[in-house]
């Protein structure tokens, strides 16, 4: 699909700057799909101080996602954020297929939630050192969100892991459902190649950190029993899941029914 968002002569724009635009973009629909799922629980959560707590997480997704996609306009060029969150179409989302899984119930949201702010949080520690100093810099403020995130959500991943046998089985539940969505997040797209990530020591903190959350809620993920997991891929490269579409749908609708909408 043709790049309706890039002015620039393909041929004359060096790899190296496409897949800066490319990770960037990434990095920025990946947040803004898991703010938009967590949204989803705003009015809806089990207590009023949770209720509160998923949607100010959401709030510093979306945060996070409007830097970079300010930060992937400027290297577009003939662009702006709005146009990045709201005009584009599936396959042009790069986000992990992780984030746009449903919430289910609050046990596999929250696991979505850990899962991926314990992938995030050490991936920002890396960006920090990032030799694009933009970069650098989003990832230096968005830590400190990230960490409140991270305790969150693995606090409520214990306390249900290891609380009632109800809490408990529908924690494995969560397990099953999106265990094989977390390979995708060390198996770097081309792209990716540009950001100086060490995705074989970031998986390797990652499974030490999961294991150590999961031996405290007394949970065990598929791979602990032998065995490999297939793993779902393809989100970076936008082939998404079934899911997606209807994300969009929300999403985009208002910019989509009356163009060139501003608030």
């Amino acid at each position: 699909m043709e790049n309706t968002f890039n002015n620039k002569d393909s041929s004359k724009v060096p790899p190296s700057e496409g897949f800066r635009e490319a990770y960037t973009l990434h990095l920025a629909d990946t947040t803004l799909i898991l703010a938009q799922r967590n949204s989803e629980w705003c009015g809806h959560g089990p207590i009023l101080e949770q209720d509160i707590a998923i949607t100010n997480i959401s709030l510093d997704l979306i945060g996070q996602a409007r830097n970079f996609y300010q930060y992937a306009a400027s290297l577009i060029g003939n662009t702006d954020e709005d146009k990045l969150a709201y005009l584009r179409t599936e396959r042009e989302f790069k986000n992990l297929l992780l984030v746009e899984q449903p919430n289910g119930d609050w046990g596999q949201t929250i696991l979505r939630q850990y899962l991926f702010s314990q992938f995030q949080y050490l991936l920002y520690q890396q960006l920090q050192n990032s030799k694009d100093e933009q970069l650098a810099a989003i990832a230096a403020k968005a830590i400190k969100e990230t960490s409140y995130h991270l305790r969150w959500s693995s606090e409520w991943v214990i306390r249900l892991g290891d609380g009632t046998e109800e809490s408990h089985a529908r924690m494995l539940n969560a397990v099953d459902e999106l265990w094989s969505y977390t390979g995708e997040m060390f198996i770097p797209a081309e792209y990716e190649t540009i950001s100086g990530v060490d995705y074989t020591l970031l998986k390797q903190s990652w499974t030490e950190k999961v294991n150590s959350v999961f031996s405290e809620a007394t949970l065990i993920p598929p791979s602990g029993g032998g065995g490999a997991v297939f793993m779902q891929t393809g989100g970076k490269e936008g082939r998404h899941t079934e899911h997606l579409g209807f994300i969009l749908t929300k999403l985009q609708y208002m910019q989509r029914a009356y163009p060139n909408s501003e608030w």
